[in-house]
């Protein structure tokens, strides 16, 4: 099989422990890319975060962010697709999790809103360096905006039970509506139904004329598994949970250990 595109979540998968691409991972691709394999990424991260190591590895297909929520051209920055979260709900979400003391990240215009400035605001930007604005209450500000965010991300470090209890209850409240989906074993990201990065890819692939079996994916969490399992070749990193494994048809070494090039020296060079 004749691969034609390869998409690439960021975070504990291309990116090592610095959050930076290594020069074995960037060399791979740009051979792959002297091959005629299209590139792109697939991240739950902001446009504004992913755009600098779309331009580092010189990326000419439109990037998938928001955990597929969005895609947009890296250069102009055009919009291709946008499936925000509907207000009532974001509204609804807002209300309960900052009753129950969640800290949750509210996603506009490619901004980061919070109530306030904390350990777990100041935690996130050790991962991505994003400037936040402290808004007070959420729903509040978003009710006053009347403008449908992308993303929801909401963290708790210190009772992972408590997290997973408020993504059940999520998952049920709003089956059909809403994605929740964890990222990393503190953060639950809520989209669109249709924000996810397999739905995303799948809208990609139709754009340039791929079909599934053409593709290439790799990832390492939960919010990967739909596009995982979309691809023809569905790759999960050493580091990924088991269910993120199970679901791949290759694993491959971790993150870091240039997981991604060595998939890549294998199967496409």
């Amino acid at each position: 099989m004749r691969y034609k595109l390869l998409a690439l979540d960021l975070d504990d998968t291309l990116l090592n422990a610095e959050a930076k691409i290594s020069p074995r991972n960037r060399e791979a691709i740009r051979r792959a890319v002297e091959k005629n394999v299209l590139v792109t990424i697939a991240t739950g991260r902001m446009f504004r975060s992913a755009v600098r190591y779309a331009r580092e590895l010189e990326i000419a297909l439109p990037l998938i962010v928001y955990h597929g929520a969005m895609i947009r051209e890296a250069q102009s920055g055009a919009m291709l697709r946008y499936c925000p979260v509907p207000l009532e709900p974001a509204l609804e979400i807002l209300r309960l999790t900052e009753q129950e003391g969640f800290h949750v990240n509210l996603y506009l215009d490619d901004q980061i809103f919070v109530q306030k400035e904390n350990e777990i605001s100041r935690y996130y930007q050790t991962i991505a360096p994003i400037p936040m604005e402290e808004v007070g209450d959420l729903s509040v500000f978003l009710q006053h905006r009347e403008t449908e965010p992308v993303k929801l991300t909401l963290i708790h470090r210190e009772e992972e039970k408590r997290l997973d209890e408020l993504q059940r209850y999520l998952e049920a409240a709003y089956a059909g509506c809403l994605s929740v989906l964890k990222s990393r074993p503190y953060f639950l990201e809520i989209t669109s139904w249709e924000g996810t990065k397999g739905r995303a890819l799948k809208h990609l692939a139709e754009l340039q004329k791929i079909e599934a079996e053409e593709i290439i994916a790799i990832g390492d969490s939960y919010n990967d598994l739909d596009m995982l399992q979309f691809a023809g070749m569905g790759v999960a990193m050493a580091n990924a949970p088991a269910a993120v494994r199970e679901a791949a048809n290759v694993i491959t070494k971790s993150n870091l250990e240039d997981g991604v090039a060595l998939f890549l020296e294998e199967y496409i060079l």
